[in-house]
């Protein structure tokens, strides 16, 4: 059996150091390297090579890099072929620090700080407490819940949304696109967690926003084509949006002309809201190639009719 690794190759080096020492048994190959197709039994990728499935006959389980698989064609994926998605502890623990910063900064003002500080104006803002800053994230799967617990610990009203029902303590749960306005109602902050999906795609848009209370402001790390681009800088325009933290667009990267790049009322990072961490990735792939061999479930394992 032997492990081809498709995704970006100075992490893949690492990943080759780890399965060296982890499992030496198991051949590792770095794309375009890979060794006897006929032996790969496992492929991880953030895209899939064309034909994988018939340059690789003898594949048994795919892993995504990442914790999403919108990325992936489906329709090009062997029905019967499980594939899994790296919601590891490292991924997990980046999500968790870049929502938390960004409601931190969105509830202490920071976006009009840093506008004016660019404009020399030294001008104190009301500093609410967390206690009575209502912050909800769409999206509950381990992402969702994790930023919840740890946004807890601050004193925030919190609540959650998703397609089927959650319980959390200490969130006010939200389950189905009928109980959605009720929640967006009662948001100050929105944090976007949701995986890419047919329902999902453009959710983030002019009715979305007319749904908040005006001087709402959004944080998004989902996916790119979640947002309407235009609705948000209409939003922005009118104050009924105040600001938003934007970590993923699409396309990705942004036209150096685009508008997000120099808004006063926006701050954008480049897709790094969280990354695989190798260390803890291979740990994760392992677990599951020797649950796989033991006919165990696996973990992240993917349903296809849901997209995640």
């Amino acid at each position: 059996m032997a492990f081809v690794y498709k995704a970006d190759p100075v992490r893949g080096a690492e990943w080759a150091r780890l399965f060296a020492a982890k499992a030496p048994e198991v051949p590792f190959h770095i794309w375009p390297d890979t060794g006897n197709p006929e032996r790969v039994r496992y492929l991880a990728a953030w895209t899939l090579p064309e034909g994988f499935e018939r340059q690789f006959p003898n594949v048994e389980l795919v892993f995504s890099t990442g914790a999403g698989v919108d990325q992936f064609d489906f329709s090009k994926v062997p029905q019967g072929l499980p594939v899994v998605r790296l919601a590891e502890p490292g991924v997990v623990a980046g999500m968790v620090e870049y929502a938390v910063m960004s409601v931190l900064a969105l509830h202490r003002d920071l976006p009009a700080y840093i506008e004016q500080q660019r404009q020399g104006k030294w001008t104190a803002h009301r500093v609410h407490p967390a206690s009575k800053r209502r912050v909800s994230v769409l999206g509950m799967g381990v992402l969702g819940q994790s930023v919840l617990v740890q946004l807890r610990s601050f004193g925030f009203q919190l609540a959650g949304w998703s397609r089927s029902r959650h319980e959390l303590a200490g969130v006010t749960c939200y389950a189905g696109e009928g109980e959605l306005p009720a929640m967006l109602a009662a948001t100050d902050i929105l944090v976007c967690l949701l995986p890419l999906t047919n329902e999902t795609r453009g959710i983030l848009d002019a009715k979305l926003f007319g749904a908040m209370p005006r001087g709402a402001s959004l944080v998004h790390v989902g996916r790119g084509a979640q947002l309407d681009h235009q609705a948000l800088l209409d939003a922005l325009g009118s104050g009924w949006i105040s600001a938003a933290m934007i970590d993923v667009t699409a396309p990705e990267p942004l036209p150096v002309e685009h508008p997000f790049w120099s808004h006063p009322r926006i701050l954008l990072t480049p897709h790094v809201a969280s990354m695989t961490q190798p260390e803890t990735a291979v740990d994760l792939v392992l677990e599951n190639i020797r649950r796989h061999d033991a006919g165990m479930p696996l973990m992240g394992l993917v349903n296809r009719e849901k997209g995640y």
